[in-house]
């Protein structure tokens, strides 16, 4: 149970130790500086630990986003700060210095002595004053505060008491940043949903399974091949999405965040999608349509949008001197209240594409609905990848040590290229490195996609792709364009697998390309999702067990060449179960077991 410490004389009539009971904190009282010191350093070393000023005047809500949010290792509101895990000796070293009389400290700046009152409040200045980063959350019109005499106090209280506590956390509920469907035509409702959720004890996690088993018996209706079948599968896979949604706003609006509940709402969306693709194809089959080459290509063209996001994101999130005139111009478009839906909805967010998707499944076809959806990915992926090339190209910005190692762990570089870039050492200057992976995956794949099924041709377009790969990787991928080396990567890839299948011509290839590029993109989003809980890239081991994106290039265009169709066939399922059991077992292992960060994804961002 989390520790609650509240310093100062009690405050009569205050509601203070209710809320914090109420949020599940062990209450302890502390009528001086000393004292709460030795409170402190007697709390159960494994639990939370929260300092409170005992004149603390504000809603409930803010005691709990500023106290209870397991993200942040220090955290802080007016009047009220706290610490968990290693953070909390930083807390105790910060508290050992309050040695002011009467628990009071003067700290001078700029020759001004100034007194602060809240102990709590002057833990928090003095972590500042260290560099060390406290999160504030926001508040919004949530009241906290430490007033200083009785009519100020009356005055706060009369504050919490005009604001409507429960709208401003259902509001919260809802992500700030949207597309215009979610916002609009699902977060409306969803969010009451989120509250029924919260008020039964279910947790995200459990709504996020509850979609992920919609979108699969979505899938296995469209799957069917029959139009009840498929208008079936349309509205289970909006009722999908509106869970989807929901798993989020009770996150929010409970702070239920945990490390597996960020696992798995960043796997399963990506998950119910190409499952959902994959249905699509086999109830188009049933009506003999094959268009299982088009569900492999919009996996693979949807899979590289999403490593364009985490690429760029990665490149430039740290980056210093970060400023560019096409930055400046979308800041501007973004002051338009107009053009700031229209932009979000060009990329074609999850929201909308879905809702197209189901739509498209209801009163069409497989094909048509594969077609519209190829279409506007593409369109989208172009618009979006234009203006982060031209954002890169006017910034003057230099890339951090940890955005090149992020770039290097996205690139998925196996054994062979790393041998072979140990070799080259110098690598590539500039533009030359984007532009030699573009160069190399296009042959691949080109080679690939022009020549009969059982040459040798793509197996010189796969030694070509090593030996760029390993030139575009062998220095720190630091360049202004960097950032286009991973999705090079994965086009390359995923578009020799899809051009190989589609050459072998006979039942069952595709398909098993489409399984085998599912098992790879699997363990490229765990290798996003990783970084982004600064958990670091998957071990080497496993990349190095899966061969890397370059060893499995060459591995199927030789067993291109070496195997019939058919029995090409059986070693791309054969090899698919391989990645698929080696990716996710260690997934499991690590998301499960590992400490890394509570983080709940916020979404896609196209």
């Amino acid at each position: 149970m989390p520790t609650a410490i509240v310093t100062g004389q009690p405050v009569p009539g205050s509601s203070l130790e209710g809320d914090l009971r109420s949020l599940g904190f062990d209450v302890r009282m502390a009528a001086d500086t000393a004292e709460a010191r030795d409170l402190l350093a007697a709390a159960p070393e494994d639990g939370r630990v929260a300092l409170v000023d005992a004149r603390f005047v504000g809603h409930p809500h803010a005691l709990r986003l500023g106290l209870t949010d397991p993200r942040f290792p220090l955290a802080a509101v007016p009047g009220a700060v706290t610490a968990q895990g290693t953070a909390r000796q930083t807390l105790h070293r910060a508290l050992n210095e309050q040695d002011g009389p009467d628990g009071t400290q003067d700290e001078t700046g700029g020759g001004t002595a100034v007194a602060v009152d809240s102990l709590p409040d002057r833990l928090v200045t003095a972590l500042d004053a260290d560099g060390t980063p406290v999160h504030r959350p926001e508040l919004g019109s949530l009241v906290a505060a430490v007033p200083a005499d009785p009519q100020a106090r009356n005055e706060a209280r009369q504050a919490v008491l005009a604001v409507d506590e429960e709208d401003v956390r259902l509001k919260s509920a809802v992500k700030s940043r949207d597309g215009f469907f979610t916002t609009f035509c699902i977060s409306p409702y969803s969010r009451y949903l989120a509250r029924w959720c919260a008020r039964r004890g279910l947790t995200p996690n459990q709504i996020t399974t509850a979609s992920l088993l919609t979108a699969l018996i979505a899938a296995a209706c469209a799957a069917t091949g029959t139009r009840p079948g498929f208008i079936a599968a349309g509205l289970l896979l909006i009722a999908s999405f509106v869970l989807d949604c929901t798993d989020g706003q009770v996150a929010r609006y409970s702070l239920q965040y945990s490390t597996l509940g960020a696992w798995l709402d960043a796997t399963f969306d990506r998950a119910k999608e190409y499952a959902y693709y994959a249905g699509l194809a086999l109830g188009a089959a049933r009506g003999g349509d094959d268009v299982w080459a088009l569900a492999l290509g919009a996996m693979i063209l949807q899979t590289c949008r999403h490593v364009v996001d985490f690429s760029f994101n990665e490149a430039n999130h740290d980056a210093t001197a970060n400023t560019s005139p096409t930055a400046a111009l979308s800041d501007k478009l973004d002051s338009v209240g107009w053009t700031v839906w229209v932009r979000r909805m060009i990329v074609l967010p999850i929201g909308e594409r879905w809702a197209m998707i189901a739509v498209l499944t209801a009163v069409t076809t497989p094909r048509i609905t594969f077609y519209v959806l190829l279409i506007g990915c593409a369109l989208a992926a172009t618009y979006t990848t234009a203006g982060r090339v031209l954002r890169s190209l006017t910034r003057k910005a230099r890339r951090t040590d940890r955005a090149a190692r992020a770039l290097a762990d996205l690139a998925d570089t196996g054994p062979l290229a790393g041998a072979l870039g140990r070799v080259l050492k110098r690598g590539l200057p500039g533009l030359a490195v984007p532009a030699v992976a573009l160069l190399g995956g296009a042959a691949v794949v080109a080679c690939s996609a022009l020549t009969g099924f059982g040459g040798w041709l793509p197996v010189v377009g796969a030694l070509v792709y090593v030996l760029t790969s390993a030139l575009a990787t062998a220095r720190p991928l630091k360049g202004s364009l960097d950032w286009l080396v991973p999705p090079f990567f994965r086009a390359a890839e995923y578009g020799t697998v899809l051009a190989l299948a589609a050459r072998a011509d006979v039942h069952g290839a595709l398909p098993a390309a489409f399984g085998l590029v599912a098992a790879v993109a699997y363990h490229h989003y765990d290798t996003v999702y990783r970084i982004r809980g600064d958990a670091g890239a998957p071990p080497a081991w496993l990349v190095r067990a899966i061969g890397g994106q370059e060893g499995r290039t060459l591995l199927v265009t030789v067993l291109a060449a070496l195997l019939t169709a058919s029995q090409f066939t059986v070693a791309l399922t054969v090899i698919a179960v391989c990645v698929a059991l080696l990716v996710l077992v260690e997934s499991i292992r690590f998301w499960v077991s590992a400490g890394a960060p509570a983080v709940h994804d916020e979404g896609e961002t196209a």
